[in-house]
């Protein structure tokens, strides 16, 4: 009696398998040796679509609200006329604002940058 075993090909994940676990690992803030192993992932798979995320990310194309728009400083006050404000003022579309007021924080400035350029 002679029992036949098939050894087959795992089975490939749709795009739309990946999209949603490279989105759980986002979210899920687990380090990624927990997240692969408890989802039968490989550190090699989640990694090669995590840099494909990053890559669309950073080469989106800019939309026309997104673009640079050429702009017309105003004159400076009078002491007597200077009102408080920033130093600078990033307005982003969709209203976000940052300002940085001039006796900013460097560090904290770098910090601030550098998540938003994790996200």
């Amino acid at each position: 009696m002679t029992t036949k075993t098939e050894l087959s090909a795992p089975k490939r994940r749709t795009r739309a398998e990946v999209q949603q676990l490279v989105a759980e690992f986002v979210s899920s803030g687990m380090r990624r040796s927990e997240f692969c192993q408890s989802r039968c992932l490989s550190f090699s798979t989640l990694d090669r679509h995590l840099k494909k995320l990053r890559w669309k990310r950073r080469c989106k194309p800019i939309s026309s609200a997104g673009r640079l728009v050429r702009v017309e400083l105003a004159a400076r006050k009078s002491p007597k006329q200077h009102e408080p404000g920033c130093g600078l003022a990033v307005v982003l579309p969709g209203g976000r604002r940052i300002e940085v007021h001039p006796d900013f924080d460097p560090s904290t400035f770098e910090r601030l940058v550098s998540a938003l350029e994790r996200v």
